[in-house]
């Protein structure tokens, strides 16, 4: 099980400092540094690369070291577009499947979110909101659907916190959630398609306000801060 854990691990810290910018666009990732500096060998630091290969965070090359991957406007809008019907199809199936205790689940995300919102690390509070989105599409019941949603989750996981940044009012994205959640319970189709819909295209100015001033989705926010690397486990 340690072994597992590992990577999950040093992908966790390494996807951070992506995000907290500490890693920037375009960061060679050395494999070998990274291993020795965190005392691991580098098979478990590989499969973390990969992980986050995969989620579009890293950028794999032949022979040469991996880098932090920096998408362009289109790359993004075309994922954008793609999560966008994928939570729409799993608003309409939550709405004729889900179990009420599926949408208290997600409700649970929600108020657990709005309980930490004033004392949370906004990686933290981001990734409770990510849990929140997952959690409606799990409530369509369609597993497929499920593992789909995760990988264009994962694809859009910088993009969406670099978005989340900019004129983001917190309010409205809890009065979002909550209109979703009182639409479920109502079965009321047309309320949580026109919410989730509401949701996600403000999603989608914010990040274009982030092009606007960067000229790609990677580039670090003025005034982000640097974080102390978590600590990972030796392997044995």
């Amino acid at each position: 099980m340690a072994d597992k854990l590992l990577p999950e691990q040093i992908a966790k810290r390494l996807r951070r400092e992506i995000l907290r910018g500490t890693l920037r666009p375009g960061a060679s990732i050395k494999e070998r540094d990274n291993a020795a500096e965190l005392g691991v060998s580098r098979t478990p630091m590989r499969e973390a690369i990969r992980i986050l290969s995969l989620e579009g965070l890293v950028e794999l090359r032949p022979s040469r070291s991996p880098i932090v991957a920096d998408p362009t406007w289109k790359e993004v809008v075309d994922n954008l577009e793609v999560l966008k019907a994928l939570e729409l199809l799993s608003g309409e199936l939550a709405v004729a499947h889900a179990t009420e205790a599926d949408i208290d689940a997600a409700a649970a995300v929600q108020a657990r979110m709005e309980a930490l919102a004033p004392t949370t690390d906004e990686i933290d509070l981001f990734e409770i909101d990510m849990q929140f989105h997952s959690a409606i599409v799990r409530a369509s019941g369609n597993s497929a659907l499920s593992e789909t949603h995760g990988t264009y989750l994962a694809k859009l996981w910088r993009a969406r916190f670099l978005g989340s940044r900019i004129g983001r009012s917190q309010q409205r994205v809890f009065d979002e959630h909550n209109g979703i959640i009182e639409g479920l319970r109502n079965r009321d189709k047309r309320k949580v398609k026109s919410t989730i819909s509401t949701h996600l295209d403000a999603l989608r100015r914010q990040i274009r306000r982030h092009f606007d001033t960067n000229t790609r989705v990677g580039a670090l926010q003025p005034g982000a801060v640097e974080i102390t690397p978590e600590p990972v486990p030796n392997a044995k």
